[in-house]
């Protein structure tokens, strides 16, 4: 009679683990250790501090466009408009300080409120014109890369001449070593897990993804929340184009596309489901990290770059595949 009782329990215990997106985030985390171990092994250059100062500085561009599109994925939506989104922020912020001449810490909000206003149209049109997600930020990507181009007239837009704007993404304030893009990253990790995890956009950003009609029914305001959390994406994006522009020392306008399948990789692979409702913004950091490992290995090897895509492309066919497992699972 104990074995008939416990098998459920035992079943139910093994399903709630694996909706609840735990076992994912937890086998993420532990391809994250095979990884660094393989490529250890297959490279003696792979635990170089400067590789991996490199690795941890690739991740924090694709990670904190990661953790701005885990806000939309888990309302259910999709957000394809982060990378060219965030090179029209970074052409902007090259307007701002490069052209106009105005203070550097202008220029960095006027980037970062370029790319809240790119998540506030992306969210005008799923929320107020219901539009669906994927078309609306598919419009929104080709804008943007569109006017990345017209403003900056085709050309970089250098801050050779912006003395310290280099050291935003490059420099160190933190035991001469660690550079302050990956501060940064840490930072909006915690800033975007207070949002998820402690606020009210949080709850709301859960209800809207596990059922937005019951969450409508309640009395919550839909459009105006979709609105908020594309917004706030968007500033996420923002952030991600200044690091970006202060790496290159410069603002790239043909720079960007593809940059968002990576992000929702790592979203995914960082156990967010893209049916909507659950996800995790630690996860996502351990999927942004396996994509840079990932990538920072298959090059140390000397793997030519058309098979490093061809490889990328499974990792992103695996992650949305096993998605669809938990789902039927759950």
């Amino acid at each position: 009679m104990s074995t008939l009782t416990s098998n459920p329990s035992a079943s139910d215990q093994r399903k709630k683990l694996v909706s609840s997106g735990a076992l994912q985030q937890i086998l993420a985390f532990a391809s994250l250790i095979i990884l660094v171990i393989f490529f250890s092994i297959a490279s003696e250059n792979f635990l170089q501090w400067s590789n991996i100062e490199g690795i941890l500085l690739s991740t924090t561009v694709i990670g904190i466009l990661a953790l701005g599109t885990t806000f939309v994925i888990i309302t259910g939506g999709i957000d394809l408009s982060i990378g060219t989104g965030m090179t029209l922020t970074s052409v902007m912020t090259g307007v701002f300080i490069v052209f106009l001449g105005l203070p550097v810490h202008v220029g960095i909000i006027g980037g970062i409120v370029t790319g809240a206003l790119i998540g506030f149209i992306s969210g005008f049109s799923v929320s107020i014109l219901r539009i669906p997600p994927f078309i609306a930020t598919l419009a929104m990507m080709m804008i943007a890369e569109g006017l990345s181009l017209v403003i900056s007239g085709a050309s970089p837009i250098y801050f050779s001449d912006v003395e310290g704007f280099n050291n935003i993404a490059l420099g160190s304030v933190f035991l001469g070593a660690i550079p302050n893009a990956v501060l940064i990253f840490f930072i909006m990790v915690l800033i975007g897990w207070i949002l998820l995890s402690k606020t009210i956009v949080g709850r709301y950003t859960f209800s809207i993804g596990s059922n937005e009609e019951a969450t409508r029914l309640s009395g919550i305001n839909i459009k105006k929340w979709k609105m908020i959390i594309y917004t706030i994406a968007g500033c996420f994006t923002g952030v991600a184009g200044v690091i970006m522009a202060s790496r290159l020392n410069s603002a790239q306008p043909a720079l960007g596309m593809g940059y968002e399948l990576e992000a929702i990789a790592a979203v995914v692979i960082g156990g967010t489901s893209l049916s909507g409702g659950k996800g995790s913004l630690i996860g996502t950091m351990i999927g942004a990290l396996i994509m840079s490992v990932l990538t920072n290995g298959l090059r140390i090897m000397s793997i030519p770059q058309e098979w490093q895509t061809v490889v990328i492309g499974f990792v992103i066919l695996l992650a949305v595949y096993f998605d669809m497992l938990r789902k039927k699972d759950s």
